[in-house]
């Protein structure tokens, strides 16, 4: 598999980047085991990266097979605010993961210049861990617009994660070709960029081909994280991105399963959910595209499910299920 650099100031790395939220806790499509098998065999054969972050819960699935692979790269990602609380992500990561040196370290999210300022603390003590060589390389991950337009003006930023497919779903703030100007303006000034969601968070899994072709084809963003969570997936996208022949038993295997976010029938619309979505897919008592609507039992009235999903904002990251105090969220 080809290897690239991320911007001017960051490392080398294989094209493909391994998401793990797929095989985490956090989304639950495979079995803690069955998401170590899938991340070993990337490794196996020739992923050099995988993302996390301190949301997705899993350092301890990763850290068993980082240790068989000590030359795999990690970047973590955390919402720390504050410098104590960046502190604190830091020493989960570091020990979590069984590794002194995290590779990359990004803010989590950032949606422009006023949440970075807001993180102010944080981002220092991010400096500082790199000065201290506890991290090698700094950004932010980000699905708006004006993360990445002015993410990359903001000082000592070197990498950022944006959100990016051909349908452009998921971006926030603007339209696909917002999204891609504000991209070549960040290559422009050598930030190192590696997209996520390429695959629209499964819901472009029915064309693979043009998903990837699409990222592929922007010379700015030289990778990128996809969340695999099968063997059949991982070999998948190392064939294509090395131009390898893909065999009837790889493609009868990819792209079978719709997955949509389900709400459970308890849900009392308390609204928690909302703010945790990064793509504004969630409201309560909202309308939207297919929207999803239960009945909810309490006692001997049925009322209406307050909190709804537009499935066409949806890109089922799995974000929304950490913040429910009741577990009514859930990719299925």
């Amino acid at each position: 598999m080809k290897r690239v650099k991320l911007g001017t100031q960051g490392p080398w790395v294989s094209e493909i980047c391994f998401g793990s939220l797929a095989v985490s806790p956090l989304q639950g499509r495979v079995s803690w085991a069955e998401g170590q098998d899938v991340f070993r065999y990337g490794c196996e054969l020739g992923i050099d990266w995988v993302d996390t972050a301190e949301i997705y819960e899993n350092y301890g699935q990763l850290a068993p097979v980082l240790a068989e692979f000590p030359h795999v790269k990690v970047v973590s990602k955390s919402y720390a605010v504050t410098a104590e609380e960046m502190d604190r992500s830091l020493v989960r990561a570091r020990q979590g993961l069984g590794r002194d040196v995290i590779d990359i370290f990004l803010l989590h999210e950032q949606e422009g210049m006023l949440t970075l300022r807001g993180h102010e603390g944080a981002w220092q003590r991010l400096c500082r861990a790199q000065e201290a060589q506890e991290v090698g390389w700094i950004g932010i991950s980000t699905h708006t617009v004006a993360g990445v337009r002015e993410g990359c003006l903001f000082p000592g930023m070197q990498i950022i994660q944006p959100i990016l497919n051909f349908a452009g779903l998921g971006i926030v703030g603007g339209t696909l070709e917002d999204m891609t100007a504000a991209i070549r303006l960040a290559h422009e000034v050598g930030i190192g960029l590696y997209a996520m969601k390429v695959f629209g968070g499964g819901h472009l899994g029915g064309a693979p081909r043009e998903a990837l072709d699409f990222v592929r084809g922007m010379t700015e963003v030289p990778a990128m994280a996809l969340g695999m969570s099968s063997r059949a997936e991982v070999e998948h996208n190392i064939r294509y991105v090395s131009d390898l022949p893909l065999g009837d038993h790889i493609l009868d295997k990819i792209g079978k399963h719709e997955r949509r976010l389900h709400i459970a029938e308890w849900c009392d619309g308390c609204g928690r959910c909302v703010g945790f979505c990064p793509s504004k897919a969630l409201s309560v008592g909202g309308s939207g595209c297919q929207e999803q609507g239960q009945e909810n039992p309490r006692g001997s009235e049925r009322k209406q499910v307050r909190v709804r999903v537009d499935s066409c904002l949806c890109v089922l990251c799995g974000y929304c299920g950490r913040a429910c105090p009741h577990f009514c969220l859930k990719i299925v």
